[in-house]
């Protein structure tokens, strides 16, 4: 994946891993890898990788936001009603 088109995109607006990855055709893992090597990257040009972390729909618990990927179940209630992390960029 070009990662100079990956940030084009995550300028515009929020993006979940699995939009990227139907957007690029590609799997979430490789969109997952690319963006962790761009949020090295960005801090050179005075930009930063924001990530909104997931969150279950049931009991509302907030995942940490270094998962960028969909959680499989909610440590809480344990339900799989989960909200997928949403990633952009900004200044």
């Amino acid at each position: 994946m070009y990662r100079k088109a990956l940030l084009q995109w995550l300028r515009q607006k929020p993006y979940t891993l699995s939009e990227l990855a139907l957007l690029f055709d590609c799997k979430p893992r490789d969109v997952e890898e690319d963006l962790r090597h761009l949020e090295q990257s960005l801090k050179r040009q005075g930009l930063h990788l924001v990530v909104k972390p997931a969150r279950c729909r049931h009991c509302g618990f907030t995942f940490s936001r270094d998962k960028l990927r969909k959680p499989g179940k909610c440590p809480r209630c344990r339900r799989t009603w989960i909200e997928e992390p949403r990633v952009w960029v900004e200044e």
